[in-house]
C-alpha cells in the first residue's frame, strides 16, 4: 500500500494537466457585393506547436492584419477578394495540432454553413446546397468531454460511488438536466461567473467523490440530488468553453443544442468502463482494492487540479 501511495504522489507531481478544449475558429462573412469577405482566423496561443494557417482557395486574394490577442485566442483579421462565390470550394488548415479541431463558420448573405476539421481531414469543401443544422457543434460537444480528463474523472467518480442501474440512471439525468440549465443560462448570457473560479470548484467536486468511493455502500443515499447540484457547476465550465469560441450564427438554440447532445453521447460511452472494471474487481474479490486505487487517483489528480486552478486565479 505504501508503494502505490507514493507512486500516486509522483505521478501528481508530474506536469499532468486537463487539456483545456479550445478549439480553432475561422469565422468568414460575406459582405454585401457577395465576392468580397471578411474573416477573423482565432487560434488558441497556448496550443502547442505554432499557429496553424488557413490557405483559402486559389480564386481568392487575401490581405490581412496585424495579430492580436483576445481571451485564449491569438486573432488575425482577414479581407477576401474572389472571382466567384465561397459555395462549391475548398478551405484547407495546415499545421494543426492533434489537439486542436478548427470550427469554421461561413456567414453568406443569404444563409449560414459550418463545419469542423481536424489534423487529420484538415480540407473542407463548402457544399452548394444550404446548410440547415449546426452539426459541427455536436462533434465539438464530444470532443470538449473526451478532451477534458477532468470531466472523465468525475463521471468516473461518480460511477463509483453509486450502485444500481436505477440509480444510475438517476444520477446520469439528474446530471445533464442540471448542466442543461446553466449550460443555456450562460450562453444566453443571464448568469455569468468567473470561469476560473468555476474551473477551480470542479476540480474539488472530483476530490469530493473520491473520497465518497471508500465509503459504506449506500453511504450516498440519493445520489441523484449531489450529481444535480454538480451539475449546476460543471454546466457553467461547459458554457465557459462553447463562450470562448462563441457561436456566431442564427441557429443560437440549435447549436446549443447540437453541442449538448455531443456531451450527453459522449458520457453514455464512458459509462460502461468503470461499470465493467469494478464487475472484473468483483469476479476475483479485489472489489476494495480496486476502489482505494480509483480513490487514490481520482482524488490526487482532482487535487493537483485544484491548487494549478487556484494558483492561476491568484497569479
Amino acid at each position: 500500500m505504501k508503494g502505490l501511495f507514493f507512486s500516486l504522489l509522483f505521478l501528481i507531481t508530474l506536469d499532468i494537466n486537463s487539456h483545456e478544449f479550445n478549439p480553432a475558429h475561422l469565422v468568414i462573412k460575406q459582405l454585401n457585393d457577395d465576392l468580397s469577405y471578411e474573416a477573423i482566423w482565432m487560434y488558441p496561443y497556448k496550443n502547442i506547436g505554432r499557429r496553424a494557417e488557413v490557405i483559402f482557395p486559389n480564386e481568392c486574394t487575401t490581405s490581412s492584419n496585424d495579430l492580436y490577442y483576445q481571451g485564449k485566442y491569438i486573432n488575425e483579421k482577414i479581407s477576401l477578394d474572389c472571382s466567384s462565390s465561397l459555395k462549391g470550394l475548398s478551405i484547407e488548415i495546415i499545421n494543426l495540432s492533434v489537439l486542436t479541431d478548427a470550427l469554421i463558420t461561413i456567414n453568406f448573405n443569404d444563409e449560414i454553413f459550418e463545419g469542423l476539421v481536424n489534423v487529420q481531414e484538415n480540407v473542407l469543401i463548402v457544399p452548394l446546397e444550404s446548410n440547415y443544422y449546426p452539426l459541427s457543434y455536436l462533434e465539438l460537444g464530444v470532443s470538449h468531454l473526451f478532451d477534458g480528463l477532468d470531466h472523465i474523472l468525475f463521471i468516473f467518480g461518480l460511477l463509483f460511488c453509486i450502485s444500481g442501474f436505477i440509480n444510475i440512471i438517476k444520477t446520469i439525468t439528474a446530471f445533464t438536466i442540471a448542466h442543461s440549465i446553466t449550460l443555456g443560462l450562460t450562453v444566453f448570457e443571464l448568469i455569468s461567473l468567473p470561469q476560473g473560479t468555476i474551473e477551480a470548484l470542479i476540480a474539488l467536486t472530483i476530490v469530493y467523490l473520491a473520497t465518497e468511493i471508500n465509503r459504506n455502500k449506500g453511504s450516498i443515499k440519493t445520489p441523484w440530488i449531489m450529481a444535480f447540484g454538480f451539475g449546476l457547476l460543471h454546466g457553467l465550465g461547459f458554457a465557459g468553453a462553447l463562450m470562448d469560441i462563441g457561436i456566431v450564427n442564427n441557429n443560437m438554440l440549435l447549436s446549443l443544442f447540437f453541442f449538448n447532445v455531443g456531451i450527453e453521447i459522449a458520457q453514455i460511452a464512458l459509462i460502461p468502463i468503470p461499470l465493467i472494471i469494478l464487475l472484473i474487481s468483483n469476479k476475483f474479490n479485489i472489489t476494495e482494492i480496486t476502489k482505494i486505487i480509483a480513490s487514490l487517483f481520482i482524488g490526487g489528480m482532482g487535487f493537483y487540479w485544484f491548487i494549478d486552478r487556484v494558483i492561476g486565479i491568484i497569479l
